[in-house]
């Protein structure tokens, strides 16, 4: 037999698997079950395994990743907040991969048509993605916005407020560090305008943190401490970015309509995803490092392929159970 206070604390560690939201619902009737079962049996591993299981399971749920157990408009913005950060995840890799081959697309034409395929795909996906980004920002700031200017703002000016000073960040170390981009002044060729280069440019400023460098400090401490200071910085108002924009989807009182209209958006940056993806792959495994090894893929890129790949399935899971909640609401 267990003590008392023994079976109570186990409770509690096994109750830490469930979310908070969870816990005060259903944790206070959950422990006395847990506690008395402990009592009666104190080990048995097949009950830790079922209480491991429902945890997660119910921790997927909060995500809006798996199950219909949530309402229907809370499922669809749990689901719609786990699909932008799974986006913007995959997103930031992409991007410091795409513009890795930006740079050797401006000095050299690649030699193998699996590095060129790889671009153009890359490319299309990577401009279709900020275009659906755009498309699903507006709705939500404009509601935000309407909201706080009628002051019905409860926990809307926090997140509003983050969103705006890491956004006035990115873009203006985005814009600043881009003056440096290796791609500037290359040798023109046929296909060379296939790549904008302020937009390349900026991409890869604000990826600089994204770096096999991490790894090599003393070639890292040859660079400038503004860089230095960017890369540490950029990151972190990444971060706050995606935070902030994830509590005014959670916050902001959107109608069925415009959830609807991002399940949608989301759906098409998965297809994007999915292209992006088939991109990489031909040019990490076929593509070759090119002229003077400009097209060379490390480790740090087929490292990024896998972060990538686990974010675009967890995106498409995401995506499906928003729409699933769009069809229980309608």
């Amino acid at each position: 037999m267990t003590s008392p206070d023994g079976a109570g604390r186990r409770a509690a560690r096994l109750l830490r698997w469930y979310p908070k939201s969870w816990r005060s619902r259903y944790g206070e009737e959950f422990a006395e079950l847990l506690i008395a079962e402990i009592s009666e049996r104190p080990r048995s591993r097949a009950r830790t395994a079922d209480v491991v299981r429902g945890g997660i399971v119910a921790r997927l749920t909060a995500a809006g990743l798996c199950g219909c157990t949530l309402e229907a408009s809370a499922q669809v913005r749990a689901s719609l907040v786990s699909l932008g950060c799974c986006v913007a995840i995959f997103v930031d890799l992409g991007a410091a991969m795409w513009s890795q081959l930006t740079i050797g697309w401006q000095w050299s034409e690649p030699d193998t048509a699996a590095t060129t395929v790889a671009m153009v795909m890359m490319s299309a996906a990577m401009v279709a993605l900020l275009g659906l980004a755009v498309a699903a920002t507006v709705p939500v700031l404009w509601s935000a916005g309407s909201r706080l200017a009628r002051g019905r703002h409860p926990g809307l000016l926090g997140p509003a407020a983050l969103v705006v000073a890491c956004a006035v960040i990115m873009f203006a170390g985005g814009r600043h560090f881009g003056n440096g981009w290796p791609g500037t002044g290359g040798h023109p060729w046929a296909r060379q305008g296939l790549v904008p280069g302020g937009m390349a440019a900026f991409s890869w400023a604000s990826t600089l943190s994204v770096s096999s460098y991490w790894a090599h400090p003393s070639a890292l401490a040859s660079f400038p401490a503004a860089e230095l200071a960017w890369m540490a910085l950029s990151p972190l108002a990444m971060a706050g970015l995606v935070v902030g924009a994830a509590a005014l989807v959670r916050r902001t009182e959107l109608s069925a309509r415009v959830l609807d209209y991002e399940t949608r958006l989301g759906t098409a940056a998965c297809a994007a995803m999915a292209v992006f993806l088939g991109g990489c792959c031909a040019w990490i495994v076929d593509g070759g490092p090119g002229p003077r090894n400009l097209f060379h893929a490390g480790a740090i890129d087929a490292a990024g392929t896998v972060v990538m790949t686990i974010a675009f399935v967890a995106a498409r899971q995401a995506a499906r159970t928003a729409r699933l909640g769009t069809a229980r609401a309608r």
